[in-house]
């Protein structure tokens, strides 16, 4: 069975950074696409960004074009997240998530989660 596990989360000053893992096991991914989602506290779970395994293609959530960056390891089976120019709104439980086939956005479209890591971004 599919397994992910995130690590990297933590507490960062605004404007710090920080690099979310995703180790992923239980498949061949190659036909997969994997997200990063976020839920902050009292709030909907959202799309943050998405790569298509096979051809490592990425889309991205509005808010956090152009400071975060999701990218794989096909060796290592790890999925990535770094995440620049943190602000205070980034603050959220992150969780990976895994899908077949497709990079999709919404919550009930993807089959595996991880079990969350907190990012604290303080001002």
């Amino acid at each position: 069975q599919v397994q992910l596990v995130e690590s990297g989360g933590g507490l960062v000053q605004a404007g710090g950074s920080l690099r979310l893992s995703c180790a992923a096991s239980g498949r061949t991914f190659s036909t997969y696409a994997m997200a990063w989602f976020r839920q902050a506290a009292g709030k909907e779970r959202e799309f943050v960004a998405g790569i298509r395994w096979s051809i490592g293609s990425t889309y991205y959530a509005d808010s956090v074009k152009g400071r975060f960056t999701i990218s794989r390891d096909n060796a290592k089976n790890t999925v990535y997240l770094q995440m620049n120019i943190l602000k205070p709104e980034d603050t959220a439980v992150y969780y990976c998530a895994a899908r077949s086939p497709g990079l999709r956005t919404l919550v009930s479209e993807y089959d595996y989660w991880g079990q969350g890591t907190q990012v604290t971004v303080s001002s």
